[in-house]
């Protein structure tokens, strides 16, 4: 996932300063400076706030990565919750525009999750999310049908940017609308369900 954006390793002797602040992840779980990944992207609906990205190959394989949200040596750990989003958010600050909506929506959306993980937006038929392998003739006519682009809806009175996309929730597809506001706080103001029981894939981040 994100890999539209333009990621950077971090290396050398600035692998040992990231390292120290991330350690034990979760309480449980050490990169090593031999063996661990690290990389960084800045994001388009920040201005001091980078996205980072830790692996390690010593992990078991379905343990990394880790994903947090980093600010000149403050690191938020993404856990799924709302609460890491929103702490970067005031520490920037963040001002969410038109222009970044649906950007940070598929952000906010991706690591903020429920009992049955996040709510992926998902735009087209190869989503990694779907298992096409497994989809029947009718069930993938009638996803294809209902997907289209994550939309931009126009800003109300109250200035908020409202939103509509299609919604992957554990098995299940929503059409769903958004509220958006300039300091990042995004609610679900409508879903109308379109399929359920898919055959899907686990993408989500390891929390």
């Amino acid at each position: 996932m994100f890999e539209h954006y333009k990621w950077q390793a971090v290396t050398g002797h600035q692998m040992e300063p990231f390292l120290k602040l991330i350690n034990p992840i979760q309480g449980k779980h050490t990169a090593s400076e031999s063996s661990a990944t690290v990389e960084w992207a800045q994001m388009p609906f920040y201005n001091t706030i980078a996205l980072l990205r830790v692996d390690d190959t010593v992990w078991p394989s379905s343990t990394g990565p880790f994903w947090f949200l980093a600010k000149q040596g403050r690191m938020f750990l993404l856990d799924g919750s709302s609460a890491p989003i929103h702490e970067a958010n005031e520490a920037d600050p963040i001002t969410v525009t038109e222009e970044k909506a649906l950007e940070y929506l598929r952000f906010f959306c991706y690591f903020v999750h429920g009992d049955e993980g996040p709510f992926l937006i998902v735009e087209d038929i190869n989503h990694p999310a779907l298992d096409k392998s497994k989809l029947d003739a009718t069930t993938r006519k009638v996803i294809e049908d209902a997907l289209r682009p994550a939309t931009f809806e126009g800003k109300t009175d109250e200035g908020n940017f409202e939103a509509s996309a299609m919604v992957l929730y554990g098995n299940a597809l929503f059409s769903a609308r958004f509220s958006i506001s300039e300091n990042g706080m995004i609610e679900m103001i409508d879903d109308e369900p379109v399929a359920a029981d898919l055959p899907v894939k686990k993408v989500k981040p390891n929390y």
